[in-house]
C-alpha cells in the first residue's frame, strides 16, 4: 500500500490510508494543512497552487459534509472542479466503472477523489486508472477514511501539542466505522501509546486484539483521565442485524453528557466526526459546549484537504516529470 501510494522518490502520489505512511510523511501532510487554516481568513480564499488542473468528484456514496469540503478545498486551491452525478451518469446505464474513470481521463483530469461503499475501491482506482491521475480516498466501504482521520490528527495537534503523552478514547460503533481504524493508525504512527477503543462488545471488530490498543465496555472506565474523546457516529445504514437494543439503551449506556464528561481531564476536548445523532451519541449541552471541537473539526477538514491534493499533485508532477526525463531505449544504447 506504501509503495501505491508514494513515489518513487517518496512523495505523495495517492492517499487511500495513513496505513503504511510513516510519521514524516503524516507530520508533512498535517505542517502543510496548517499552512492552509489561515486562507479562509483571507479576503480572497485561494492560492494559485492547483490552477489549470482538473479535479473530479466521484461520489457513489452520499455524503454532503465530506463532498462539500473537498469541493471546497479545490476551488480554493484554484482547481477546475466536475462533480459527477453518479445516479444520472453512464454508471447507472450499465457503463462499467473503469470505462467510465477512461473517458473522465480521457478529458485530461488530473485527480479523482472518490467515496465508495465498497472497501478497497479506491485502492483498486489507483491501480487501475493511468499513472499521472491522483486518486484521494474520500471513504471507502468499511475500509478507510483517510482525510476524515488526518483532520482530527490536526484537530489534536493543534489543541494538544504532542500526541506522545496523551490518551485518547474512541468511543461507539467500532465495527461498522472507517474513521476509527484511520484514526488508530495515525495515533499510533503519531506516537500515542493510550489509544482506548469504548463499546459493546457487539460493536468491537473481532482483530481488535492486533490493533494494540485498549478496550472498554464500560464508558465512565473507558473515557476516565483522558485528554481526548472522539465519539462516533452509529453507522446504522451498514448495521444488517439488530446490534443495539434500542437507541435509548445504548445513550444511557455510552451517550455522552455533561455529567459523564466528568470523569475525563477538565480539559479533555470533545470530537465527533459528522453526522450528530443527538441524544443518541451525545448530549446537545455537549456537543455545543465549551469543550466540543466538532466544528473546528470541519475547518480543518478544509484545510487537510487543500494539503493532500496539492501534496498528490506535486508528486504527481515530479513523477511525470521524471518519466520524461527518462532516457529511451536507443539513448540507453548509445
Amino acid at each position: 500500500m506504501s509503495n501505491l501510494q508514494l513515489t518513487s522518490h517518496g512523495e505523495l502520489k495517492h492517499f487511500l490510508t495513513p496505513e503504511g505512511l510513516d510519521r514524516l510523511m503524516l507530520e508533512r501532510i498535517l505542517d502543510t494543512a496548517d499552512s492552509f487554516v489561515v486562507v479562509g481568513n483571507q479576503e480572497v480564499k485561494k492560492v494559485p497552487l492547483l490552477r489549470g488542473r482538473t479535479v473530479v468528484n466521484l461520489f457513489f456514496e452520499n455524503s454532503t459534509r465530506t463532498r462539500s469540503t473537498f469541493e471546497l478545498a479545490a476551488k480554493r486551491l484554484s482547481a477546475d472542479v466536475l462533480t459527477l452525478d453518479i445516479k444520472t451518469s453512464a454508471t447507472s446505464k450499465g457503463e462499467s466503472l473503469l470505462d467510465t474513470l477512461r473517458n473522465l481521463r480521457s478529458m485530461h483530469s488530473d485527480m479523482f477523489i472518490v467515496r465508495h461503499s465498497d472497501s478497497g475501491a479506491a485502492h483498486f482506482i489507483a491501480e487501475q486508472v493511468t499513472p499521472d491521475v491522483a486518486i484521494i480516498n474520500a471513504g471507502d466501504g468499511r475500509h478507510a477514511h483517510p482525510t476524515q482521520a488526518m483532520l482530527d490528527m490536526l484537530t489534536i495537534r493543534r489543541h494538544k501539542g504532542n500526541f506522545e503523552p496523551l490518551s485518547v478514547a474512541i468511543v461507539g460503533d467500532i465495527l461498522h466505522s472507517r474513521v476509527a481504524r484511520d484514526q488508530i493508525h495515525a495515533l499510533k504512527t503519531l506516537g500515542c501509546s493510550d489509544i482506548r477503543l469504548v463499546g459493546p462488545n457487539t460493536l468491537m471488530p473481532n482483530s481488535i486484539d492486533s490493533m494494540g490498543v485498549s478496550t472498554h465496555t464500560d464508558m465512565d472506565e473507558g473515557i476516565k483521565g483522558v485528554d481526548v474523546v472522539i465519539m462516533l457516529r452509529l453507522q446504522t445504514e451498514r448495521m444488517a442485524s439488530a446490534f443495539l437494543p434500542s437507541a435509548g439503551e445504548y445513550f444511557r449506556l455510552y451517550g455522552l453528557t455533561t455529567e459523564r464528561l466528568k470523569v475525563a481531564k477538565a480539559n479533555a476536548i470533545v470530537m465527533h466526526p459528522g453526522p450528530i445523532n443527538r441524544g443518541i451519541e451525545i448530549e446537545s449541552a455537549v456537543a455545543d459546549g465549551p469543550q466540543s471541537m466538532i466544528l473546528n473539526q470541519v475547518s480543518y477538514g478544509i484545510a487537510i484537504r487543500m494539503a493532500v491534493m496539492s501534496m498528490a499533485m506535486s508528486g504527481q508532477m515530479q513523477q511525470r516529470q521524471a518519466l520524461v526525463a527518462q532516457p529511451t531505449n536507443t539513448e540507453a544504447q548509445v
